[in-house]
């Protein structure tokens, strides 16, 4: 009983300094303010002293009681769908390992208060801790299916990560029947008591109704799916064409041949291209960037939506897009045949590479024609007749074009540039959303051409403004983790390929060298992929680090501003500084606006990249339904104690249960990459060659079995 008291008194001494409006206090205040009668201080202070020896509290050098700082750090929690979780906080190297048991109610994404356990890191062990605070939460509302047993109506959340239902209170269902795809609004997440609870806020349908499944996914990531009457309505009063009082004052390019390079079904179209090649061989290369700026005026509500979106998002049957469809396809986009303004990057390039001058001019173009990848390729690679007649006047612009790319390419190879050029697939679905074919993007010449046009872009933009001192984003990418190299490093070797390190760091051109040397071979994809795992993210910031990808200290994107928000606002810093110069106050607004345009860019652009993979995998699982029984051949790219992960040529994974294999008993050895037969010999190891027959394909937990094909039977059927 005594220590039942104990655990109570600790509780609600936890519970008064966890509070957010808690202040470090003396011990005799803090007694005070929690009415500790004077007879009871003696176990009051004793309460204390366990929790102090527990690691929950601390008492600091003033005598004041609080929080314990050296060992309680704040994070991201992630969760995984066996229960436990981890802890990522900025600037830290190591997640934080957080048990089932101690992740307190954390869902993923909130961020936390974790209590790092003492016998961690004082051990130098991998960290671990508990989660003692919900700081802030990170989902509102979940997808799931609804259900109703008996009187109780519940949602299965669709985020495995998610691992409790929401119990939905009578009158809150909206009316859902059982089975339907439902939107949840959170009002209360639960504790050890009882289960989180909401009300449906969308119906969205049944699983089974066209485009739910993807919509499913859209309203799980809480992208917005619509525009505010409000930001319509500014939209609304945006001219349909460009009004003669616009051009004023701008560089008039509209009597230059000039033309945009996209996909055949690409409609947002914010970059074209110029180039002369002069009689002493230099290239005159002119990139010519819409100027939504001129449309999306700062603070308006377009501006904050744009902001709040970040970016544009394509999924497999859709585009959420970052601009209403009325600019993106409309006035911003450089459609052919009429006049659109710009904001232009002109550069004089020599026979090297080398860019020997450049202007940054606000301009009005016209293109002059809307050319295809397709189209451009056979011109200047196929060569074909009928593509050749029909651009006869562009023709010799096209060739000069793809002499400058490949001069521009080789220069940047030189440098160490990487080129993750890894083999991608476009999903077909049919009418009804269902996947029919998973094909391979066709990456050829032109699409080398524009990529090394706005790389060169990129480059000269962030350059002029990193030395003009004044407030920039910049598109940043850190040198990788020495651990991870070295990880790599191991991993190649056991292929043959050797990279060279230098007190455990890399430059680029060995990276660039190494994908090289395997490329044809059969472990280029897996190599490719593991290497690219170890690099880390590019992101945004305000500080100009360099990008390692690239290898070049300057980096920022300047061309898309239709579908990337930090384009859009370095156009008007740009715009602002081509017209007046930067006063100090406009210097100071930049400066105290630009981090957080930074970190929320960055965010949206991780959130977008992780709805764009969840839906691919859900219709690969979905495309893959259909092929069970059918057999590949595919590399191993993962092995683990549980399984071994096999990726197929049309860059479908799934994965081997070890447990399901042959009669054999297989040992997983970490250090080798490889799991091995213990009475066959039998060996899988990282890269290897395999057949596969597909057994099994699950969409709701997005995975696909694959079982090893052998010559039996039933694998030769």
């Amino acid at each position: 009983m005594q220590e039942e008291r104990m655990h109570e008194r600790e509780h609600m001494i936890l519970s008064f300094v966890e509070d957010e409006h808690y202040r470090p206090m003396k011990i005799k205040e803090m007694a005070a303010l929690m009415n500790v009668p004077k007879k009871q201080r003696g176990e009051f202070h004793e309460v204390l002293d366990r929790l102090i020896a527990k690691g929950k509290i601390a008492i600091n050098r003033r005598g004041l009681v609080g929080m314990p700082e050296e060992n309680i750090v704040v994070g991201e929690f992630m969760a995984t769908q066996k229960g436990f979780g981890f802890v990522r906080v900025e600037g830290q190297k190591e997640d934080i390992f957080i048990p089932e048991p101690y992740c307190n109610h954390a869902f993923h994404g909130d961020l936390v208060k974790v209590l790092l356990k003492k016998s961690a890191w004082m051990s130098g062990r991998r960290p671990e801790g508990e989660v003692i605070q919900i700081v802030k939460r990170a989902i509102h509302t979940v997808v799931g299916t609804f259900q109703r047993k008996g009187k109780i109506t519940f949602v299965l959340p669709d985020n495995l990560k998610w691992n409790q239902d929401i119990y939905i209170p009578k009158g809150a269902t909206l009316e859902a029947e059982n089975g339907h795809k439902v939107v949840v609004e959170i009002t209360d997440y639960g504790d050890d008591k009882k289960s989180p609870e909401g009300y449906v806020t969308q119906i969205l349908g049944r699983p089974s109704d066209p485009g739910v499944d993807i919509m499913s996914i859209v309203k799980g990531f809480g992208l917005p799916d619509s525009f505010s009457d409000e930001v319509m309505a500014q939209v609304a009063k945006i001219p349909l064409v460009v009004e003669p009082s616009e051009i004023g004052g701008r560089v008039d390019l509209r009597n230059q041949d000039t033309v945009t390079i996209d996909g055949e079904d690409a409609k947002d179209l914010d970059d074209a291209i110029t180039l002369n090649k002069t009689a002493e061989g230099e290239y005159e290369l002119g990139v010519h960037i819409a100027d939504v700026s001129h449309y999306v005026t700062e603070h308006s509500p377009l501006d904050k939506e744009a902001l709040n979106r970040g970016t544009s998002v394509y999924l497999v049957d859709r585009v959420i897009p970052m601009l209403p469809l009325a600019l993106s396809n409309g006035i911003c986009s450089l459609n052919a045949g009429v006049d659109r303004l710009a904001l232009s990057c002109m550069m004089t390039i020599d026979k090297k590479g080398q860019v020997k001058s450049h202007r940054i001019a606000e301009t009005v173009i016209r293109v002059n024609e809307r050319m295809s990848y397709t189209d451009v390729n056979d011109i200047v690679t196929n060569h074909k007749k009928e593509t050749c007649e029909r651009y006869e006047k562009l023709v010799p612009m096209f060739e000069s074009m793809k002499e400058l790319a490949l001069i521009l390419r080789k220069k940047r190879k030189k440098k160490g540039s990487i080129d993750f050029d890894f083999p991608e697939c476009k999903i077909k679905l049919d009418d009804k959303g269902h996947p029919v074919a998973i094909e391979p993007y066709d990456r050829n010449i032109a699409t080398k051409i524009i990529e090394e046009f706005m790389l060169a872009a990129n480059q000269v933009v962030a350059e002029e403004y990193f030395w003009m001192d004044i407030p920039f984003l910049y598109r940043t990418h850190e040198y990788p983790d020495a651990e991870k190299i070295q990880d790599l490093a191991r991993m190649t070797a056991g292929f043959g390929h050797h990279i060279k390190l230098s007190q455990g760091e890399i430059h680029p051109w060995e990276i660039q060298k190494l994908i090289e040397e395997i490329e044809g071979t059969k472990e280029e994809a897996f190599l490719s992929r593991l290497t690219l795992r170890a690099m880390k993210r590019a992101q945004y910031t305000t500080v100009n680090t360099g990008h390692f990808g690239l290898a070049t200290q300057y980096y920022c994107h300047f061309t898309s501003p239709i579908r990337r928000y930090p384009d859009l606002q370095i156009h008007r810093i740009i715009k602002e500084n081509l017209r007046y110069g930067h006063s100090p106050k406009r210097i100071a607004h930049y400066e105290s606006i630009l981090p957080g345009v930074a970190k929320r860019c960055s965010d949206r652009e991780r959130l977008a990249d992780e709805a764009e993979r969840e839906v691919d995998k859900m219709k690969k699982v979905e495309y893959m339904q259909a092929h069970i029984g059918e057999m590949y051949e595919g590399i191993i790219s993962g092995v683990t104690s549980w399984g071994i992960y096999v990726e197929l040529d049309n860059t479908v994974e799934g994965m081997i249960r070890l447990a399901d294999m042959d009669d054999d008993q297989y040992e997983y050895q970490e250090e080798k990459y490889r799991v091995i037969g213990h009475y066959s010999g039998k060996e899988y190891s990282m890269g290897q060659t395999v057949k596969i027959r597909v057994i099994g394909a699950d969409r709701l937990t997005r995975t696909i079995d694959f079982a090893i094909a052998d010559n039996s039977p039933k694998d030769s059927e």
